[in-house]
């Protein structure tokens, strides 16, 4: 997605609420840091990670990260699951879009969200994150990025949704959120 497709989100009337700074940054045409994040949900469970170290430690997450020079979206995805759970997806399907603003960074997140239901291989602990199984009714929001209760009810329901997300440290200060592609 170009950096012009992410400020289009953000504009309209629900724009006019956010923050000046998030508004400004999101409607730039600047570059934008492209991300993933994998989330294993078989149905009744998703499979999450406690954050072991860094950016978002204690938190629980799906698996993703940066897409690496050379990379497509998928394939930085499938490698940031086998490196953080140590599994391999089967089915791996892009679930939706997140773009993520936050008041200490230069550049606007975007992250393509993707689920699977089947794997090979066991989650296994490695040094950035703990995977462990959640009944979808038991989703930690609690322990999660706060913009995790917004989008995750699409996400479980096997809705594609497109969110932005606007923060001030780990303080959601606005969003918006739609259903579909």
């Amino acid at each position: 997605m170009a950096a012009t497709a992410v400020g289009r989100w953000a504009v309209g009337a629900a724009a006019s609420s956010a923050p000046s700074w998030a508004s400004e940054l999101l409607t730039g045409a600047g570059a934008h840091k492209l991300l993933t994040l994998v989330i294993v949900d078989d149905g009744e469970r998703v499979l999450l990670g406690r954050k072991k170290r860094g950016f978002g430690e204690g938190y629980y997450n799906g698996f993703g990260g940066k897409v690496e020079p050379g990379e497509t979206v998928r394939e930085a995805a499938e490698r940031e699951l086998h490196e953080e759970a140590c599994i391999v997806a089967e089915d791996m399907k892009e679930a939706g879009i997140l773009v993520f603003a936050f008041d200490d960074q230069p550049l606007p997140w975007e992250v393509h969200v993707f689920s699977a239901t089947k794997f090979k291989g066991e989650p296994t602990e490695t040094e950035e994150m703990a995977p462990i199984w959640f009944k979808h009714g038991d989703v930690p929001y609690e322990k999660m990025w706060a913009d995790d209760i917004h989008w995750y009810p699409m996400f479980l329901g096997r809705r594609y949704f497109r969110g932005v997300f606007a923060f001030s440290k780990s303080t959601l200060l606005w969003h918006t959120l739609l259903e579909g592609p």
